[in-house]
Protein backbone atom coordinates (compact mmCIF):
# COMPACT_ATOMS: atom_id res chain seq x y z
CA UNK A 1 0.00 0.00 0.00
CA UNK A 2 1.33 3.45 -0.93
CA UNK A 3 1.95 6.11 1.68
CA UNK A 4 -0.77 8.19 -0.01
CA UNK A 5 -3.35 5.50 0.69
CA UNK A 6 -1.97 4.80 4.17
CA UNK A 7 -2.27 8.45 5.14
CA UNK A 8 -5.89 8.55 4.00
CA UNK A 9 -6.82 5.45 5.98
CA UNK A 10 -4.62 5.31 9.07
CA UNK A 11 -4.72 7.81 11.99
CA UNK A 12 -1.52 6.25 13.32
CA UNK A 13 0.35 6.94 10.09
CA UNK A 14 -0.99 10.47 9.90
CA UNK A 15 0.26 11.12 13.41
CA UNK A 16 3.80 10.15 12.41
CA UNK A 17 4.05 13.03 9.90
CA UNK A 18 1.69 15.53 11.54
CA UNK A 19 4.51 17.97 12.29
CA UNK A 20 5.95 18.23 8.77
CA UNK A 21 4.09 21.43 7.92
CA UNK A 22 6.83 22.47 5.48
CA UNK A 23 5.07 20.20 2.99
CA UNK A 24 2.35 22.84 2.67
CA UNK A 25 4.82 25.55 1.57
CA UNK A 26 6.31 23.20 -1.02
CA UNK A 27 2.92 22.94 -2.74
CA UNK A 28 1.28 26.33 -2.29
CA UNK A 29 0.88 29.44 -0.15
CA UNK A 30 -1.61 29.57 2.69
CA UNK A 31 -3.65 32.71 3.21
CA UNK A 32 -2.99 33.25 6.91
CA UNK A 33 -4.89 35.62 9.16
CA UNK A 34 -3.12 38.78 10.38
CA UNK A 35 -1.77 36.84 13.38
CA UNK A 36 0.28 34.71 10.92
CA UNK A 37 -0.78 31.61 12.84
CA UNK A 38 -4.30 30.68 11.79
CA UNK A 39 -6.35 30.02 8.67
CA UNK A 40 -10.13 30.26 8.33
CA UNK A 41 -12.34 27.61 6.75
CA UNK A 42 -12.50 29.76 3.63
CA UNK A 43 -8.71 29.94 3.52
CA UNK A 44 -8.42 26.15 3.80
CA UNK A 45 -10.95 25.62 0.99
CA UNK A 46 -9.08 28.13 -1.18
CA UNK A 47 -5.72 26.44 -0.56
CA UNK A 48 -7.00 23.00 -1.55
CA UNK A 49 -9.17 24.26 -4.39
CA UNK A 50 -12.38 22.72 -3.03
CA UNK A 51 -15.73 24.04 -1.83
CA UNK A 52 -16.53 24.84 1.78
CA UNK A 53 -18.75 21.74 1.93
CA UNK A 54 -15.72 19.47 1.40
CA UNK A 55 -13.88 21.10 4.32
CA UNK A 56 -16.98 20.93 6.53
CA UNK A 57 -17.29 17.23 5.69
CA UNK A 58 -13.68 16.49 6.73
CA UNK A 59 -14.18 18.43 9.97
CA UNK A 60 -17.43 16.60 10.70
CA UNK A 61 -15.87 13.17 10.13
CA UNK A 62 -12.58 13.82 11.97
CA UNK A 63 -13.36 16.53 14.53
CA UNK A 64 -11.42 14.92 17.40
CA UNK A 65 -8.31 14.30 15.30
CA UNK A 66 -8.31 17.82 13.91
CA UNK A 67 -8.91 19.21 17.38
CA UNK A 68 -5.83 17.40 18.63
CA UNK A 69 -3.89 19.19 15.87
CA UNK A 70 -5.10 22.70 16.70
CA UNK A 71 -8.56 23.07 15.19
CA UNK A 72 -10.96 25.12 17.33
CA UNK A 73 -14.09 27.21 17.05
CA UNK A 74 -14.23 30.55 18.86
CA UNK A 75 -17.44 32.02 20.21
CA UNK A 76 -18.45 34.67 22.73
CA UNK A 77 -15.72 36.52 24.64
CA UNK A 78 -12.97 34.41 23.07
CA UNK A 79 -14.10 35.42 19.60
CA UNK A 80 -14.33 39.08 20.59
CA UNK A 81 -10.82 39.05 22.03
CA UNK A 82 -9.43 37.29 18.98
CA UNK A 83 -11.03 39.79 16.61
CA UNK A 84 -9.59 42.70 18.55
CA UNK A 85 -6.11 41.15 18.72
CA UNK A 86 -5.94 40.10 15.07
CA UNK A 87 -7.81 43.01 13.51
CA UNK A 88 -10.48 40.80 11.96
CA UNK A 89 -13.72 42.54 11.07
CA UNK A 90 -16.57 40.08 11.04
CA UNK A 91 -20.09 39.92 12.39
CA UNK A 92 -20.08 36.12 12.53
CA UNK A 93 -21.00 34.67 15.92
CA UNK A 94 -18.39 31.92 15.61
CA UNK A 95 -15.09 31.49 13.86
CA UNK A 96 -13.35 28.21 12.99
CA UNK A 97 -9.57 28.40 13.11
CA UNK A 98 -7.04 26.04 11.55
CA UNK A 99 -3.35 26.02 12.44
CA UNK A 100 -0.76 25.01 9.84
CA UNK A 101 -0.64 21.62 11.54
CA UNK A 102 -4.42 21.32 11.19
CA UNK A 103 -4.25 22.24 7.50
CA UNK A 104 -1.65 19.51 6.98
CA UNK A 105 -4.00 17.13 8.78
CA UNK A 106 -6.77 18.12 6.34
CA UNK A 107 -4.40 17.42 3.43
CA UNK A 108 -4.03 13.85 4.69
CA UNK A 109 -7.81 13.41 4.84
CA UNK A 110 -9.10 15.26 1.77
CA UNK A 111 -9.46 12.79 -1.08
CA UNK A 112 -10.82 14.90 -3.94
CA UNK A 113 -8.14 17.59 -4.09
CA UNK A 114 -5.11 17.65 -6.33
CA UNK A 115 -3.34 19.99 -3.93
CA UNK A 116 -3.95 17.60 -1.03
CA UNK A 117 -2.60 14.73 -3.13
CA UNK A 118 0.53 16.74 -3.93
CA UNK A 119 1.07 17.41 -0.22
CA UNK A 120 0.77 13.69 0.50
CA UNK A 121 3.21 12.94 -2.33
CA UNK A 122 5.70 15.37 -0.82
CA UNK A 123 5.35 13.56 2.50
CA UNK A 124 6.03 10.34 0.57
CA UNK A 125 9.24 11.81 -0.84
CA UNK A 126 10.34 12.82 2.66
CA UNK A 127 9.62 9.33 3.96
CA UNK A 128 11.55 7.71 1.14
CA UNK A 129 14.48 9.96 1.95
CA UNK A 130 14.30 8.83 5.57
CA UNK A 131 14.31 5.21 4.46
CA UNK A 132 17.42 5.74 2.34
CA UNK A 133 19.37 6.94 5.39
CA UNK A 134 21.44 4.18 7.00
CA UNK A 135 19.53 2.47 9.75
CA UNK A 136 20.83 2.71 13.28
CA UNK A 137 22.78 -0.19 14.75
CA UNK A 138 20.31 -2.84 15.98
CA UNK A 139 19.93 -2.69 19.75
CA UNK A 140 19.67 -6.44 20.21
CA UNK A 141 21.81 -7.48 17.23
CA UNK A 142 18.79 -8.70 15.27
CA UNK A 143 16.03 -6.07 15.15
CA UNK A 144 16.78 -2.87 13.16
CA UNK A 145 15.98 0.50 14.69
CA UNK A 146 14.07 2.64 12.20
CA UNK A 147 14.44 6.44 12.11
CA UNK A 148 12.13 8.10 14.61
CA UNK A 149 9.02 9.50 12.97
CA UNK A 150 9.28 7.29 9.88
CA UNK A 151 6.47 5.09 8.64
CA UNK A 152 8.66 2.03 9.22
CA UNK A 153 8.96 2.99 12.87
CA UNK A 154 5.20 3.52 13.11
CA UNK A 155 4.51 0.15 11.47
CA UNK A 156 6.98 -1.49 13.85
CA UNK A 157 5.19 0.07 16.83
CA UNK A 158 1.80 -1.10 15.56
CA UNK A 159 3.14 -4.62 14.92
CA UNK A 160 4.69 -4.74 18.39
CA UNK A 161 1.40 -3.61 19.92
CA UNK A 162 -0.49 -6.32 18.01
CA UNK A 163 1.99 -8.97 19.17
CA UNK A 164 1.61 -7.82 22.78
CA UNK A 165 -2.18 -7.99 22.45
CA UNK A 166 -2.04 -11.49 20.98
CA UNK A 167 0.33 -12.68 23.69
CA UNK A 168 -1.79 -11.10 26.40
CA UNK A 169 -5.19 -12.26 25.13
CA UNK A 170 -4.35 -15.68 23.69
CA UNK A 171 -0.97 -17.14 24.61
CA UNK A 172 -0.82 -16.14 28.28
CA UNK A 173 -4.31 -17.51 29.08
CA UNK A 174 -3.40 -20.72 27.22
CA UNK A 175 -0.22 -21.11 29.25
CA UNK A 176 -2.13 -20.41 32.46
CA UNK A 177 -4.73 -23.05 31.57
CA UNK A 178 -1.94 -25.51 30.73
CA UNK A 179 -0.26 -24.83 34.06
CA UNK A 180 -3.54 -25.48 35.89
CA UNK A 181 -4.07 -28.74 33.97
CA UNK A 182 -0.50 -29.85 34.72
CA UNK A 183 -1.10 -29.10 38.39
CA UNK A 184 -4.28 -31.16 38.36
CA UNK A 185 -2.53 -34.09 36.67
CA UNK A 186 0.31 -33.84 39.16
CA UNK A 187 -2.19 -34.00 42.03
CA UNK A 188 -3.86 -37.03 40.45
CA UNK A 189 -0.47 -38.74 39.99
CA UNK A 190 0.45 -38.10 43.64
CA UNK A 191 -2.86 -39.56 44.77
CA UNK A 192 -2.35 -42.63 42.55
CA UNK A 193 1.19 -43.13 43.87
CA UNK A 194 -0.09 -42.95 47.45
CA UNK A 195 -2.82 -45.50 46.66
CA UNK A 196 -0.31 -47.92 45.11
CA UNK A 197 1.87 -47.56 48.18
CA UNK A 198 -1.01 -48.43 50.46
CA UNK A 199 -1.86 -51.48 48.35
CA UNK A 200 1.76 -52.63 48.49
CA UNK A 201 1.72 -52.34 52.26
CA UNK A 202 -1.50 -54.36 52.44
CA UNK A 203 -0.01 -57.10 50.25
CA UNK A 204 3.15 -57.25 52.34
CA UNK A 205 1.12 -57.35 55.53
CA UNK A 206 -0.98 -60.19 54.11
CA UNK A 207 2.18 -62.16 53.17
CA UNK A 208 3.61 -61.71 56.65
CA UNK A 209 0.39 -62.94 58.27
CA UNK A 210 0.29 -65.95 55.92
CA UNK A 211 3.86 -66.92 56.84
CA UNK A 212 3.09 -66.51 60.54
CA UNK A 213 0.04 -68.73 60.33
CA UNK A 214 1.95 -71.40 58.38
CA UNK A 215 4.76 -71.35 60.96
CA UNK A 216 2.25 -71.75 63.76
CA UNK A 217 0.67 -74.78 62.05
CA UNK A 218 4.09 -76.39 61.57
CA UNK A 219 5.01 -75.89 65.19
CA UNK A 220 1.72 -77.40 66.32
CA UNK A 221 2.19 -80.37 63.94
CA UNK A 222 5.71 -81.00 65.20
CA UNK A 223 4.49 -80.90 68.81
CA UNK A 224 1.76 -83.35 67.88
CA UNK A 225 4.34 -85.75 66.39
CA UNK A 226 3.25 -85.40 62.78
CA UNK A 227 5.19 -87.38 60.22
CA UNK A 228 7.28 -86.13 57.31
CA UNK A 229 4.43 -86.54 54.84
CA UNK A 230 2.06 -84.46 56.91
CA UNK A 231 4.68 -81.81 57.53
CA UNK A 232 5.41 -81.70 53.80
CA UNK A 233 1.79 -80.97 53.03
CA UNK A 234 1.85 -78.04 55.44
CA UNK A 235 4.85 -76.59 53.61
CA UNK A 236 3.04 -76.47 50.22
Amino acid sequence: MSVDAVLLESPTMRATVAGRVEALDRVGALRLLPDDLHVTTEGVAEYFGVGLKAVYSVVGDHRDELGANGYRVLTGPQLTSFKEASGIRSRARSLALFTRRTVLNVAMLLRDSETAREVRCHLLDVEQGSRRRPADVPRDGNRPVHPEGSLDAAVARVAESVVRDVVGTAIVPLLNALAVEVGRNSTKLDALTDRVGRLERVVLDDDERTVARRRLRLLRAVDAGAGDEELGELLV
